[in-house]
Order: structure tokens, then C-alpha cells, then sequence
């Protein structure tokens, strides 16, 4: 079976800022392991998403499989009671605020 490539968002780094040094060692090790299998026991597939989730303790890794090219992508990485916020934030303003077009 062949390797992954694990690729990570910019933003990771803004999202590992407030995690303890001890458990960025751990979820880097969750990461590193989804090279192997990046649908390992206990992962969720999003609602609606194309988008895949693991846990690390209290902490979530957030990512998407692209399997015809053989990459994972970290999109983020946050505390259980934050990580899914940010997403239905984003989602409600979207619906309240369409975007306007031009012709």
C-alpha cells in the first residue's frame, strides 16, 4: 500500500499556538499515521462535507483525502468545544450574506 503525503494548512500554525507543547506531540503522531491509513478506526465523515475528522484527546484534526492523488490535507486542527464553531459561523454569515454578482 502506498504512502500519503500529508500536506497542512497555513493556518495550522495559528491553530497550534494554543495547544500545549505535550499534546502537538501527540497530534502529530495521529498525523503522521494517517500517511499509513487516513481513514484509521474511529474517524467521522462530515455532515454534508467532503471533509473527515479524528480525535486526539480533547483536540480534533480536521482533513480531506484526495485518494486518486494520494494526499491528505489538514485543514484544522482545535479544542472539541471550538472546532466546530468556526465552520457554522462561517456557514450562517454565507447564507445571511450572499454574495453579490456582476454581470
Amino acid at each position: 500500500m502506498a504512502l500519503y503525503k500529508i500536506l497542512l494548512m497555513p493556518s495550522i500554525d495559528k491553530d497550534l499556538r494554543r495547544i500545549p507543547k505535550t499534546e502537538q506531540i501527540k497530534i502529530f503522531k495521529r498525523i503522521e499515521a494517517l500517511a499509513v491509513n487516513p481513514r484509521p478506526p474511529g474517524y467521522e465523515k462530515l455532515t454534508d462535507q467532503n471533509k473527515y475528522r479524528i480525535r486526539q484527546g480533547d483536540y480534533r484534526i480536521i482533513y480531506t483525502v484526495k485518494d486518486e492523488e494520494l494526499i491528505v490535507w489538514v485543514v484544522k486542527i482545535g479544542h472539541r468545544k471550538d472546532i466546530y464553531r468556526v465552520s457554522e459561523d462561517k456557514t450562517k454569515y454565507a447564507a445571511n450574506h450572499p454574495k453579490k454578482r456582476s454581470l
